[in-house]
């Protein structure tokens, strides 16, 4: 029986001459199965002819779940920042710290997965781009709970921040023609401001976090703040791989076993949380809507969609996925929405993280799926109140010691986006150090502003509000009123909406 022909012959040469059988196989548009016609070329493996874009990359359980819980690692402490300090300032018991952390963790995990997964074509840039509760907010946050009766600041914040992501939801589409107005020279001063005006509060948490208390400043605080910051620095020292990149997690478990002997640490509080439960809606009260309030959450918004911006730019670039102005809008509609709706459970403005983005730098892992997975085990944190009562239960000392750490790491990056703004110019160096200290006024002097209207307390009084609004006039009167320079700057070319 003849055999059917594999590839090209190799037994010898043939005859030129085509039987009958081949003529009749040619008319009639069918081969011969014995036939000699050209070969068709083998079949490409499916994943040579479409590869699978590494942002798109489904990663084994193996490699996924200690990749996500970098991720979870390098942002936890910055998550849950925000509602200890607010809470804090609002005079929240535990069980109401409780429930913030709870809230910012949960909207945390949902923004987080909204972003990488993507909602049809609206929302979701569909990178691996975290999304949380961001510092910059902080500030004027207590600048209006400050300026709000007992029992309404929360209310008045949250009035403020929803009214923030309506903002954001409605200027996200056209951000990338405004971005001319916030160059590193703005931003810079803003992130420098964020850092250098929050460092009273971890130095007020590492001399025991209660200023009317007979023992504030007390010797035990000071040392036990020392001794976490010591331990932190030796990680970073000497630590390597994931453990270095959790230092201030490690810092604050080692403080708090350290201040269990002394009598430092209370955990009091853990018997009456609950193990699992969904966040109340307004379990803080109705929003209130106060002009002043809502005019310097909207200043830090912008600031807030310049950052996430930048960092979903550089994003794309780490990741090689162009980074374009739909892409651009869909992130910042997904900052928008979360601000917008967290609120609601208790969450504050969003923003995106960018010691993550760091991690993807770091490890090279881009799947957007890896942080999927880090915003779903955050979702998970939420439900289970619980795991948000460990946290609070830290001493305010250990917490001192790990806050000079955080803050003065924003203080740092603001300092390194102010690096690549030209400070060899005169007026940039004028810029900025009058917005620096608009900014620091308010820390240096805090009843500078005492004999001012109600709304301008809340605007001014915040240093970032104060430093953001002199650096944006002063850029306007520097470099755009009456120039003829008003070339857009490549970042708000590559933001443009198409």
């Amino acid at each position: 029986m003849a055999q059917p022909a594999q590839g090209p012959a190799t037994e010898g040469p043939r005859s030129t001459e085509k039987s009958p059988a081949e003529h009749s196989a040619k008319k009639s548009g069918k081969s011969s199965g014995a036939s000699r016609a050209k070969p068709s070329p083998p079949a490409e493996p499916a994943d040579l002819l479409d590869p699978v874009h590494p942002v798109d990359e489904k990663l084994p359980a193996k490699r996924l779940v200690p990749a996500a819980l970098q991720h979870i690692a390098a942002m936890y402490a910055g998550v849950v920042t925000p509602p200890l300090i607010i809470g804090q300032a609002c005079g929240l018991d535990a069980a109401g710290m409780t429930r913030l952390i709870a809230a910012s963790l949960l909207i945390a995990g949902l923004a987080t997965i909204l972003q990488t997964i993507g909602l049809t074509k609206f929302a979701g840039n569909r990178l691996p781009f975290v999304n949380a509760a961001s510092s910059a907010g902080i500030a004027p946050m207590l600048a209006i709970a400050e300026t709000s009766a007992p029992g309404r600041q929360l209310p008045a914040i949250y009035g403020a921040v929803m009214v923030a992501g309506v903002f954001c939801l409605a200027v996200g589409p056209f951000f990338g023609k405004l971005l001319r107005f916030f160059p590193p020279l703005v931003t810079g001063v803003v992130i420098t401001l964020i850092g250098v005006t929050l460092m009273p509060v971890p130095v007020a948490w590492a001399q025991g976090g209660d200023k009317e208390a007979a023992d504030f400043g007390d010797m035990k605080y000071l040392a036990l703040a020392a001794f976490t910051l010591l331990v932190i620095l030796l990680i970073q020292r000497f630590g390597k791989g994931f453990v270095k990149q959790v230092a201030l997690l490690f810092g604050m478990l080692v403080g708090t076993l350290a201040a269990i002997p002394f009598g430092l640490a209370d955990f009091s509080g853990l018997k009456d949380a609950p193990v699992a439960a969904l966040p109340t809606p307004f379990a803080f009260g109705a929003p209130e809507f106060q002009p002043a309030a809502i005019l310097s959450l909207c200043i830090v918004m912008l600031v807030l969609m310049t950052e996430s911006s930048a960092g979903m730019l550089a994003l794309g670039k780490i990741c090689e996925r162009d980074c374009d102005g739909r892409t651009l809008t869909r992130g910042l509609r997904t900052d928008g929405i979360a601000t917008l709706v967290g609120p609601v459970f208790g969450g504050f403005p969003t923003s995106a993280f960018a010691q993550n983005v760091g991690v993807v730098t770091l490890t090279r892992v881009r799947s957007r799926y890896v942080v999927a997975v880090a915003g779903g085990a955050l979702l998970l944190l939420g439900v289970f109140p619980v795991l948000g009562a460990v946290v609070s239960m830290v001493p305010m000392p250990v917490l001192g010691g790990a806050g000079i750490v955080l803050f003065g790491s924003i203080a740092v990056s603001g300092i390194r986006t102010l690096s690549e703004a030209g400070l060899d110019d005169s007026s940039n160096i004028i810029l900025v150090a009058v917005a620096l200290g608009a900014g620091i006024v308010p820390l240096a002097a805090p009843t500078f502003y005492a004999d001012f209207p109600a709304w301008a307390q809340t605007v001014l009084g915040s240093g970032i509000s104060a430093g953001a609004l002199a650096a944006v006039l002063l850029n306007l009167f520097f470099h755009h009123l009456g120039t003829r320079d008003r070339r857009v700057p490549a970042t708000a070319a590559a933001l443009k909406s198409s």
